[in-house]
């Protein structure tokens, strides 16, 4: 989680937390699609057992990316990247990005604005979802899931608020929470994609390649789009009355 601090654009004092209805928005609609999708379980009409397991490889195929139809020329195949971003497999998978867009959607969107973050959001997904299917065009599995526009966010997150300070979780100290600056957060967890996309091997699983993809496209944005403007910063603490000079 990040923390809640007032923070300022150009010298004003306007928090940047709040109402993001976009992020919300984006929430509601990937749980909504997975609730009704085969994959949640909720609905008896997809059977179960094999029947199930069926249905989701239908659902999958439809709305997910396939590498190997995308560059086809199918006018449906080309869509493909985009409806894939509000599809998830399984409730792990869609609890887990659904954290991390709150977590770092909010304040993103409050500081580029609703329009533009939809835009960013959904145009960052799908370059990342092609470009992993542009690494594996022979691949025929399935490729579903948030987690390039989310990391897109991440990576314009860590240009736009490097010092907010985002409590992780750490494994090797025993799950303990501590909080640290997003500029030592979010590169080690870039670090940690990189390292296993290098050990993935062809097949299912996390596409970690585009989760590099779409964190390089959210700062390679960021930088050219807010880079020669006003840094975020924080804002000063308001002194105590009695020393407020006149």
């Amino acid at each position: 989680m990040i923390s809640n601090r007032r923070v300022t654009v150009g010298g004003a004092g306007r928090a940047l937390w709040g109402p993001a209805p976009v992020t919300y928005g984006l929430i509601a609609l990937c749980t909504l699609v997975f609730v009704i999708g085969p994959a949640s379980g909720l609905d008896p009409a997809y059977g179960s057992g094999d029947a199930a397991l069926a249905a989701q490889r239908a659902w999958f195929h439809r709305w997910g990316v396939v590498p190997a139809e995308l560059f086809e020329g199918s006018p449906s195949a080309a869509l493909t990247p985009a409806t894939a971003l509000f599809v998830h497999g399984s409730w792990v998978h869609l609890l887990g990005n659904m954290l991390f867009l709150y977590v770092f959607g909010v304040m993103t969107e409050e500081r580029m604005g609703r329009v533009q973050f939809l835009l960013f959001y959904v145009g960052c997904g799908y370059l990342a979802l092609l470009g992993y299917a542009a690494a594996n065009a022979d691949s025929e599995q399935s490729l579903v899931g948030a987690s390039g526009a989310i990391s897109a966010v991440l990576g314009a997150f860590l240009f736009l608020f490097p010092g907010a300070r985002v409590t992780s979780l750490l494994p090797f100290l025993f799950f303990l929470p501590l909080r640290f600056p997003a500029w030592v957060v979010l590169p080690f967890w870039a670090a940690l994609q990189w390292l296993a996309a290098g050990r993935a091997s062809d097949g299912p699983g996390v596409a970690y390649l585009a989760h590099l993809v779409g964190f390089g496209l959210g700062l390679v944005f960021a930088w050219v789009r807010f880079g020669r403007t006003t840094r975020v910063r924080a804002a000063p603490a308001p002194a105590p009355e009695g020393e407020n000079q006149p």
